[in-house]
């Protein structure tokens, strides 16, 4: 192993079997390989290019005053790495380790490879991305047992370099696209970040009124079924329903009485008419006013209609001129019974016209199909939809029998013609 760095003290520290840096048992593993002559570091990327097979980038990628991504080392590796490849033969793999932005080896380092050769490379180059989960003080720990090891390629051939490399790491291995890879340490970050912040203000408001902050955490962990798990981690659609909008305001007010400021906590409500608001517009873009709904409850398999969010969809769409029709096997007016009778009774009566029997009455109106939660009817409608419907999904789950021919709305929340069979 050859290690590259600008820093010539750096440089001499590693080789002297110093380690740069204070890190818990790297001191005696430097050491270690230094005197086994397995490890040596140079200030020369093109040395150490020019005496190996695969190079892993590891260049630092600081933030900049406005949050934008500084990528400057990352083009200077990346054309250094490509004028010590000028004239090579042999493959050679390059590894972007550093953390950057979904886009970031298609638009800055493969450029900047092709930029420091100067002309078509004679060798085959591979690129992939390989994104560390390290943290300081556990660094050593953290690469010998992490949680996968994720390789972004556009080809299996440059995985297989990868797996390779990791063969010796007991943990489940990754390959998926570029810009999936790219973005993973992102949404760890993000979410890492967003716990943090979650618990300190749960513990805030405790203490506010009067609860054991940790306690609460305590008996919150225990639950591996919804809090701790999976649950709710899949993108979607809004939530809604009698508790969450209900319970959430509820704190939010009795943060409010003891002067307990949960910027966070707060924001959730807002974000989740966002995703409203963004379903809208989707919809209207398609400049389609013939709109079959599937789904009015808030969720599959009740007739609860208080707060969906795919009623207040539907009224947005009305508001708008839009022509809609409702499918959802849930909700049978005849069948309805006391607060949901009277809700669509009292709020929203005049939704009730909009019901339709079943699946072949939502398609032969509809223009455009939206799928608002995962049931057998909004699975037979993409099934049965024409090249002239366009769909737009907004779970995702509900396509999964018809994935084949659906892209659905993928979270760009794009609507998606039908392909003609």
């Amino acid at each position: 192993m050859i290690g590259v760095d600008i820093d010539a003290e750096k440089v001499a520290a590693v080789n002297a079997g110093t380690p740069p840096v204070v890190e818990p048992g790297l001191g005696e593993l430097l050491a270690e390989l230094v005197g086994a002559h397995r490890l040596r570091a140079t200030v020369s990327a093109a040395e150490a290019v020019r005496q190996t097979d695969v190079g892993l980038i590891c260049v630092g990628t600081p933030g900049r005053a406005n949050g934008q991504l500084g990528v400057a080392a990352l083009e200077r590796i990346g054309q250094e790495i490509g004028q010590a490849l000028a004239g090579r033969t042999e493959p050679y793999t390059v590894v972007l380790r550093s953390t950057v932005l979904p886009g970031t080896t298609e638009r800055v380092l493969i450029p900047a490879l092709r930029a420091g050769a100067g002309r078509e490379l004679a060798c085959q180059l591979r690129v992939a991305v390989n994104p560390e989960f390290m943290r300081e003080g556990s660094s050593l720990r953290d690469f010998a047992h992490p949680p996968f090891t994720l390789v972004g390629s556009d080809d299996a051939e440059t995985a297989s370099v990868l797996r390779a490399l990791y063969a010796d790491v007991a943990a489940p291995f990754v390959h998926t696209a570029v810009r999936t890879a790219e973005m993973v340490k992102y949404v760890s970050n993000a979410f890492h970040a967003l716990k943090v912040c979650f618990a300190n203000e749960i513990g805030d408001v405790c203490a506010a009124l009067g609860a054991d902050a940790h306690e609460v955490m305590r008996i919150f962990l225990m639950d591996r079924k919804l809090n701790v798990s999976e649950a709710y981690l899949r993108p979607s659609y809004a939530f809604g329903g009698s508790c969450l909008p209900k319970d959430l305001r509820a704190l939010m007010h009795a943060a409010r009485t003891v002067d307990v400021s949960l910027p966070l906590l707060s924001a959730i409500l807002p974000s989740n008419d966002g995703q409203i608001r963004r379903a809208v517009e989707t919809v209207l873009e398609t400049r389609k006013r013939r709109i079959g709904v599937v789904g009015l409850a808030f969720k599959p398999g009740t007739d609860d209609l208080r707060e969906s969010p795919m009623v207040a969809l539907i009224e947005a769409l009305i508001g708008k001129g839009c022509d809609v029709r409702v499918l959802d096997p849930n909700v049978a007016i005849a069948r309805l019974r006391g607060a949901n009778r009277r809700y669509i009774e009292e709020e929203i009566p005049h939704i009730a016209s909009l019901i339709c029997d079943n699946v072949e009455a939502l398609l032969a109106h509809a223009d455009v199909l939206v799928v608002g939660n995962v049931s057998d009817e909004g699975e037979r409608a993409l099934a049965a939809a024409g090249p002239h419907h366009v769909v737009v999904d907004l779970t995702r789950g509900a396509a999964r029998l018809a994935a084949s021919s659906h892209a659905g709305l993928q979270r760009e929340l794009v609507a998606t013609p039908v392909p003609e069979t």
